[in-house]
């Protein structure tokens, strides 16, 4: 039996409200001055306002960092470290989506590691862990809250890179799902998908085990019961908080087994296309799941049959034939666009930029987990596919 290791933050707090205990957490990490790195959009929201009001009443200094943008990037952390050197501090809280934790992450092993930071580029290479840090997302979809994982774009090779050690997981998760309340529509969908693309390949990917697969089958079903309701009325509470425990339980899931040939694929194809990660995640879920189902049909049949679109008396087959018609419905009733309307149409674009995209798929080790594993000239087709 292969050895199988579970890493989460120490503490995760849930629930409506719970946002305003980030003070007494970073208190009890014995924080002094934390840098709050926000995502920008939410620089002057009232929620982020009260959150520093609470910090002043109990005694921690802090100074804001929000010099970052969708799919971060290596000058970003630069900056970000920069600052925290600056002020002294010694603790970071994280507030925004994916692209904001993911700085944050890295801002905190930087200051403690040299760079550059291409060094920690792969599995588990970074040295010295950083300063505790605490995540907050306003989002339902990257789990980055609870993950060991960073994706930070290298601007010298215009590659994105993926960094995965136990040293990035935070000390502490607050998923508060008030936070989500705002997200419009759109986003809404590409997150959501999202997070089921991270339960899905954590299921069926080649490093899943006995620890995951409990946490990835919830986080499915959970989304499977609440996206389509959670984006058709925004103001539905339950949905909301629904949606953000499955984004955090995709996290911990495919954090601890693997995500596949979806990421691997996502990752570029975000790069060259300046598509957000969740919306280039969502238009390749459907062919990449067709294409992967033979390589481990009773995996992703018994995602079917836990979302009840097939049952126990249908073959592996049609579970899985199911399964990938469902993704396909599921896309187009929450509007998510075609692959050719993401990359503004031009075919001829898009064609000249798929043997770098390939290539840069498999470079980054998420391929290797699928359960077919692809050549670039596969890779290449299901672009094309998905366009």
């Amino acid at each position: 039996m292969t050895a199988a290791r579970f890493d989460s933050p120490h503490t995760i707090l849930t629930g409506g409200g719970c946002r305003k205990e980030a003070a007494a957490l970073l208190s009890a990490l014995h924080a002094r001055h934390s840098l709050v790195v926000v995502d920008p959009y939410f620089l002057t929201a009232d929620f982020v306002t009260e959150i520093r009001s609470s910090l002043d009443r109990n005694g921690i200094a802090h100074d804001l960092f929000s010099d970052l943008q969708p799919d971060p990037t290596d000058e970003n952390v630069r900056a970000g470290t920069n600052r925290f050197r600056e002020v002294g501090a010694d603790s970071i809280l994280a507030i925004g989506g994916g692209s904001a934790l993911d700085v944050a992450k890295m801002i905190g092993v930087a200051s403690t590691n040299a760079e550059p930071l291409i060094r920690f580029q792969g599995y588990h290479r970074i040295p010295e862990p950083g300063p505790p840090l605490v995540a907050m997302p306003t989002t339902a979809g990257t789990g980055s809250e609870a993950t060991k994982v960073a994706v930070i774009t290298d601007t010298d090779r215009n590659v994105k890179m993926m960094i995965l050690d136990a040293k990035l997981m935070p000390a502490v998760a607050i998923v508060d799902y008030e936070l989500t309340m705002s997200m419009p529509k759109p986003l809404t969908a590409h997150v959501g998908v999202d997070a089921l693309t991270h339960g899905i390949e954590a299921y069926v990917s080649r490093k899943a085990n006995a620890l995951t697969d409990p946490v990835a089958l919830s986080c499915i079903r959970t989304i499977h019961a609440n996206l389509r309701t959670a984006w058709a009325d925004p103001g539905h509470a339950p949905a909301r908080e629904a949606m953000s425990v499955a984004a955090l339980q995709g996290g911990l899931a495919f954090t601890n087994s693997s995500v596949c040939l979806v990421h691997g694929m996502s990752r570029p194809l975000g790069l060259v296309f300046r598509l957000p990660h969740g919306l280039s995640n969502s238009v390749l879920l459907p062919t990449v799941t067709r294409f992967s189902w033979p390589g481990s049909k009773s995996r992703y049949a018994e995602v079917a049959r836990a979302i009840d679109i097939a049952s126990a008396k249908d073959s592996d087959e049609s579970a899985c034939e199911a399964l990938s018609d469902w993704l396909d419905q599921l896309n187009a009733d929450l509007r998510v666009p075609r692959l050719r309307e993401c990359c503004g149409g031009d075919v001829e674009q898009f064609r000249a930029a798929l043997p770098k995209m390939a290539a840069d798929a498999l470079e980054s080790g998420s391929p290797q987990n699928n359960p077919i594993v692809p050549a670039a000239s596969q890779i290449m087709e299901l672009f094309e596919v998905a366009w």
